[in-house]
C-alpha cells in the first residue's frame, strides 16, 4: 500500500511539474518564485554589488512616494556612464520600449537575420519584416548579401544583434562598418544590438559606440538588463548620432517612463564601473569553463560563445531539443530554452543554455550527459 502511494504522489508531482513547465514557455519572467535553477534567463550573475542594494533599502520610502526624473536627465546619466553626449542617447523601459517604437511605428519595411531576438520583428505590424535566413551550420552573417537583400527590399530599417541570440555569435565590426557603409547609400538605418557586447572576448576593439559620430544612418541598442543584472530594473537606451532619428524615438516616450529605483542604478553607475569590468571578467571566465564541459558530451556541437549563453545542437541519437528542455525541468528542476520555432532548419535539435555559477554548470553538465544517452528523455 505504501509503495502504492509513493507512486500515485511521484506521478502526481510529474503532473504538477509538466504543467508548470508549460506554463512558464508564456511567462516571460518571475522565476523566482518557483525556486528552480535558471538557465534560460541571460543576465550577469555577479552585479550590482551589495552596496546598490543597501542603497535601495535606505532610499526605499522616498523611491517609493516620489516622482522619478524624466528623460533628459536619464540620457545624462547615461551619458556619464558611456562618455557620450546625452543628446545622442534615448532611455527607454528595458531596450523593448524602443524596440516597440522603431520596429512597430517607424519602420516601414525592417529587415533581420534570423534566428535572431524574436521582438525586433514581432514588434512589426504583419507585412512589413524580411528575414533573412542566416545558413546553417555556421549560423554567420554575410554582411554582403544581407545589404543587397536590405537594398532589394527597399528597407529602411536593419537590424543585427552582435552577439546574436540564440547563436552567442559576434559579426566582427569591420564587417558591420561595411554593411551600414553600403545601407547609407539606399537611406537605410542600421540598427546593432549591442545587448551582449560586454561578454564579448575583445569588447572595447568590437563595439561600435566609439564609431557613432561617423555613421548617420547608424543606431546602437542596448539592454542594461543582461551585462547589468537588473532585469527588474528595465532599462535599455538608444546611442546615435542621427538627431532627427533620435528625436523620432524620444518623441515616442513618455514623460516618467523609469521608475525611481532605475533612477537610482543609473545614478550610481559610473561609480561601480571597476566592479562591473570585474563581474564581466568573471562571466566570461565561468562561460568558458562552461564551454569545454558541454563539448565533452559525445556528439554535441558547441557554438564558440561571444556572449554569456551557449548555444548548441544536440547529437544526432539524442531526444529533441523540447524533449531534453523538459527533461531537465522535471528530473532535475533546471530550466532552459530549446530552439524549436525559431526561424531555423531542425530548430528542434538546438537548445540555449545561459551560463551561471560554476557548480550549477557542472550540474547541468552531468543531467545533459545522462539525458543525450537517452532515446525517450521524458516519462
Amino acid at each position: 500500500m505504501t509503495k502504492q502511494i509513493d507512486s500515485e504522489q511521484s506521478t502526481a508531482n510529474i503532473a504538477d511539474r509538466k504543467e508548470l513547465y508549460k506554463s512558464l514557455a508564456t511567462a516571460h519572467g518571475g522565476y523566482w518564485r518557483y525556486g528552480f535553477v535558471d538557465h534560460a534567463y541571460l543576465y550577469n550573475l555577479h552585479f550590482p554589488p551589495e552596496r546598490f542594494y543597501d542603497l535601495l533599502k535606505d532610499q526605499i520610502k522616498e523611491l517609493v512616494i516620489n516622482y522619478p526624473v524624466a528623460q533628459s536627465q536619464l540620457a545624462q546619466w547615461i551619458g556619464d556612464l558611456i562618455d557620450q553626449p546625452a543628446e545622442r542617447i534615448v532611455v527607454g523601459n528595458g531596450a523593448a520600449e524602443l524596440i516597440k517604437i522603431v520596429s512597430g511605428n517607424l519602420a516601414k519595411k525592417l529587415i533581420v537575420p534570423v534566428p535572431s531576438f524574436n521582438e525586433y520583428a514581432n514588434a512589426a505590424p504583419e507585412g512589413q519584416v524580411v528575414e533573412f535566413a542566416l545558413d546553417a551550420p555556421s549560423f554567420e552573417l554575410d554582411v554582403d548579401k544581407f545589404a543587397e537583400q536590405a537594398i532589394r527590399s527597399q528597407a529602411d530599417v536593419a537590424v543585427v544583434v552582435s552577439p546574436n541570440n540564440p547563436t552567442s555569435l559576434l559579426v566582427p565590426k569591420a564587417d558591420l562598418i561595411r554593411l551600414v557603409t553600403k545601407l547609407a547609400e539606399h537611406g537605410c538605418m542600421l540598427i546593432v544590438d549591442e545587448s551582449f557586447i560586454d561578454f564579448a572576448n575583445n569588447r572595447d576593439q568590437e563595439t561600435l559606440e566609439r564609431d557613432i559620430a561617423r555613421y548617420p544612418n547608424l543606431a546602437i541598442f542596448k539592454s542594461m538588463s543582461k551585462a547589468y543584472g537588473i532585469c527588474g530594473l528595465r532599462i535599455g537606451y538608444m546611442l546615435t548620432a542621427n538627431m532627427n532619428f533620435a528625436e523620432e524615438v524620444r518623441s515616442g516616450i513618455h514623460i516618467w517612463n523609469l521608475n525611481g529605483f532605475a533612477e537610482t542604478f543609473l545614478k550610481m553607475a559610473p561609480t561601480y564601473k571597476q566592479e562591473f569590468e570585474t563581474s564581466c571578467a568573471l562571466v566570461r571566465k565561468e562561460r568558458d569553463d562552461f564551454y569545454q564541459d558541454l563539448c565533452s558530451i559525445e556528439g554535441m556541437i558547441v557554438y564558440k560563445p561571444e556572449a554569456n549563453y551557449l548555444f548548441c545542437r544536440l547529437p544526432e541519437d539524442s531526444p529533441t531539443g523540447p524533449e531534453v528542455a523538459e527533461s531537465l525541468f522535471i528530473d532535475h528542476n533546471i530550466y532552459i530554452k530549446h530552439c524549436q520555432g525559431k526561424t531555423m532548419p531542425e530548430s528542434d535539435r538546438y537548445v540555449r543554455i545561459a551560463s551561471r555559477t560554476p557548480v550549477e554548470n557542472a550540474t547541468i553538465v552531468s543531467a545533459l550527459k545522462t539525458i543525450v544517452r537517452s532515446k525517450t528523455a521524458i516519462r
